[in-house]
């Protein structure tokens, strides 16, 4: 990260499971703060420090390294009871977080019955499901969208946190019940599981933005986290096959409550191919075949969930989309020791659909799902690059490979992953 950036969004650039965890990772060594800025537990960033593995879903992947800050803002919908299972998981490993972790008072609180909303709505869909994680995030959302979440900060005043779980459990059992579901809330349980964490967490309650205006004042340098990617985003993402926040940079300063011309770089992750977990269109998504293959060369199963991902070939239609509606100043790209087998490679440059040659992504969702790919063809390396530490140590074939990605999203590569640790990077130097 150039030293004359103190305020970088990480953001994935694809339909998530880019990499970010490790890239934030990378990043955080030479930040003072990280904080998240949208969604909660749904997301799964893998980090790997030597031979340990770390899963983080939501405490931001910063929080390796000693010393640094990390922040979950506003636009979190915070689960609090996952959340401190994860930070007594990293105490366990001798990682001391909590007393480096601050929740803004703002954050909606994702509860038991969330869950249990998502689980009923997705069976009701049917045919038609969307393919959530069954975290509850839809729901939370939807209850802060509708003004009647319940936010950090109303933990304060015990009788007002009573009454506002009274109001959600008699209007989640309504809605349980329209959807023919078993299960129900059970009030008493509610109140007494909230209580059990009233304290430890409201410790912890913090004015993100405040923290973060005052440590960029201070002269300090911020990294904001997104969780899943620029296509899930509700708006601009491959809606209804989306998630419930804005996963795009635009997010970033509404989820941690700072400015947008405090931001100064936007980075985007991206795979050297594609994936998708879940339902809805993947354009460039390849025959079963090839799909195992690519799914088991690059360990392709959701931090999350477990369920297998997707594959395809890389979409520069997709990530030259995600450029614009993000800012993209510079790509990260993971993956690329995946391909190192390949003997070819194919990179999607357009689309055919509606009797037309398309080289945007279409927002019509029936477009999209009849979309051709129009690939162009490269040549495979078919040798190892997990020991590339520079751009002249990766194969000419790889490098081609790169910069043709640069030429069709028009993005420089700033970051190439070629392996699961942290020393696995390439930090790519421009002219």
């Amino acid at each position: 990260m150039s030293q004359s950036k103190r305020c970088t969004v990480i953001v994935g650039s694809q339909w998530g499971d880019e990499g970010k965890g490790k890239i934030v990772d990378v990043l955080a060594e030479s930040v003072d703060v990280v904080a998240r800025y949208q969604g909660g537990a749904n997301a799964g960033h893998t980090v790997h420090v030597g031979s340990d593995e770390f899963v983080l879903h939501q405490i931001p992947s910063g929080i390796l390294h000693p010393a640094r800050r990390c922040l979950l803002g506003n636009g979190v919908v915070f689960d609090p009871f996952q959340f401190f299972e994860e930070l007594d998981a990293l105490a366990a490993r001798g990682i001391d977080a909590e007393p480096r972790v601050g929740v803004s008072g703002r954050a909606h609180l994702l509860l038991a019955y969330h869950k249990m909303l998502d689980r009923a709505a997705e069976a009701r869909r049917g045919a038609g499901k969307i393919g959530t994680t069954g975290r509850g995030i839809g729901p939370a959302y939807e209850d802060k969208v509708a003004r009647q979440g319940i936010r950090v900060a109303d933990l304060r005043d015990p009788a007002r946190m009573e009454d506002l779980l009274g109001r959600a459990a008699e209007r989640v059992n309504e809605r349980l019940g329209a959807f023919g579901s078993d299960e129900q809330v059970d009030l008493h349980a509610l109140c007494d599981e909230v209580l059990s964490i009233r304290e430890r967490l409201l410790a912890l309650s913090v004015d993100t933005g405040r923290v973060l205006h005052d440590a960029l004042r201070a002269g300090e340098r911020v990294l904001l986290e997104g969780a899943q990617g620029a296509l899930l985003d509700v708006d601009h993402g491959t809606y209804p096959y989306v998630t419930s926040s804005n996963t795009t940079a635009g997010g970033a300063a509404l989820g941690v409550g700072i400015g947008p011309t405090a931001i100064d770089a936007v980075v985007g992750v991206v795979k050297a191919y594609t994936t998708r977990v879940g339902e809805g269109p993947l354009p460039t998504e390849f025959p079963s075949p090839m799909q195992e293959h690519v799914r088991q060369l690059g360990g392709e199963f959701g931090a999350t969930t477990g369920r297998p991902r997707r594959c395809g070939w890389f979409d520069a239609v997709v990530v030259r989309y995600a450029a614009r509606v993000n800012g993209l100043t510079g790509l990260a790209m993971t993956k690329l020791d995946v391909l190192d087998t390949l003997p070819e490679l194919k990179i999607a440059v357009g689309y055919r659909a509606g009797g037309a040659l398309l080289d945007d992504f279409p927002g019509d969702l029936g477009l999209l799902e009849e979309a051709e790919p129009v690939y162009e063809s490269l040549p495979g390396w078919e040798k190892s690059t997990a020991d590339a530490r520079r751009w002249a140590d990766l194969p000419d074939a790889a490098q081609a490979y790169l910069r043709r990605i640069e030429a069709l999203t028009e993005v420089p590569i700033q970051y190439v992953s070629v392996g699961t640790r942290r020393d696995q990077i390439i930090h790519v130097q421009h002219g």
